[in-house]
């Protein structure tokens, strides 16, 4: 084995490096890991910029948090793992398990908890390393471009429809048909929710039916919380779209009880009338991906119900353009990294 590794760089938004670099030996806790795909997620954003002020160094980072791959090497104190394990990691790079959080079973929100591409350097590269803590076994004979979104994007909507305090047979509303979107209509059609689908337009709506949808609300023409009411209320709506306004008015459309689940990162916020919230018992929360044990629990039903995301594979030269066109929002519907196949493309043939 070479004792470098490619990987690309981001020294901006806009600006992104090849490189290589040295492998390093993992440390305590810690296991290295081939990258076979790493998906290109909204949240890079967040890592590049430092938005949410994890890291303490500046640029470059290597981004990338949707990482398919096997162990390739193990550090000291790690038990239950082998050398060739087939493994993911999402956006959380592991729970530290002795902070005041973990100690309360928060591992979420641990208080020393890596975040690959932006305290670690993340996937976009041939090898990462990560914290034995947060990687979750992944089967083989599926394909690592499906697999890479689901480690983040997949477990983001899954925990949030689990935790979202609907029952099956009630009506569940998915705003926005893109990255997280599209993955969260396949989710809970499979968990038995009537299921309606909230984007602009009318040129998803046979995509949104096709996820799952029975209903598809056209935001351009109708008002989405009276369409919701109409149908009867819905008790969950899954907010996915990066815009706040477009969330505010839909607390309106929750019947008695009902939440507005947010998982869509938004630099403006949510305006709520007190009245929605107090005469109906409605209630905004976020939802923050899961732990790596939601994780496990995540891929199993996503493979026993079909569940896949919709991906343009790049090779992980082309790290740059794969973000710049999520970026612009016409990535149909996951951006990913095919990076074994980068590596193969000479025997294999042109990545599509």
């Amino acid at each position: 084995m070479s004792s470098d590794y490619s990987a690309v760089r981001a020294t901006d938004l806009s600006g992104f490096e090849p490189v290589t670099l040295h492998r390093r030996d993992p440390g305590p806790g810690t296991v290295r890991v081939a990258v076979e795909a790493c998906g290109v997620c909204h949240s890079d954003v967040a890592g590049i910029l430092n938005l949410i002020g994890h890291r303490d160094r500046g640029l470059p980072i290597v981004p990338g948090h949707e990482v398919i791959g096997r162990i390739e090497a193990i550090g000291e104190g790690v038990t239950g793992w082998a050398i060739g394990d087939r493994v993911g990691v999402g956006y959380l790079g592991g729970p530290c398990m002795r902070c005041a959080n973990c100690r309360r079973g928060e591992f979420t929100f641990c208080l020393d908890q890596p975040v690959l591409g932006d305290t670690w350097d993340g996937g976009y590269a041939e090898s990462v390393i990560v914290r034995a803590t947060g990687i979750v076994a992944v089967p083989e004979g599926v394909d690592a471009a499906v697999l890479a979104p689901l480690m983040c994007a997949g477990l983001t909507v899954f925990t949030a429809l689990r935790d979202s305090g609907a029952r099956p047979g009630q009506l569940v509303a998915v705003q926005g048909i893109g990255g997280l979107g599209h993955l969260a209509l396949q989710y809970a059609a499979a968990m038995g929710f009537r299921v309606a689908a909230i984007a602009r337009g009318e040129g998803k709506r046979g995509l949104a039916v096709q996820l799952g949808a029975e209903h598809y609300i056209d935001s351009s023409v109708a008002d989405p919380a009276a369409a919701l009411q109409e149908l009867g209320g819905a008790h969950a709506i899954i907010a996915t779209a990066a815009n706040g306004a477009s969330m505010s008015g839909l607390v309106d459309g929750l019947a008695v009880r009902g939440r507005l689940v947010v998982v869509g990162v938004a630099a403006d916020p949510i305006q709520v009338s007190t009245t929605s919230l107090i005469f109906g018992g409605r209630s905004v929360v976020g939802s923050l991906t899961g732990t790596p044990g939601d994780n496990a629990d995540n891929l199993a039903f996503a493979l026993a119900h079909g569940i896949a995301p919709i991906v343009e594979r790049r090779p992980l030269a082309d790290a740059g353009a794969a973000f710049a066109r999520m970026m612009s929002g016409e990535a149909r519907f996951r951006m990913v990294l095919d990076v074994v196949r980068d590596a193969t493309a000479s025997a294999a043939g042109p990545i599509d």
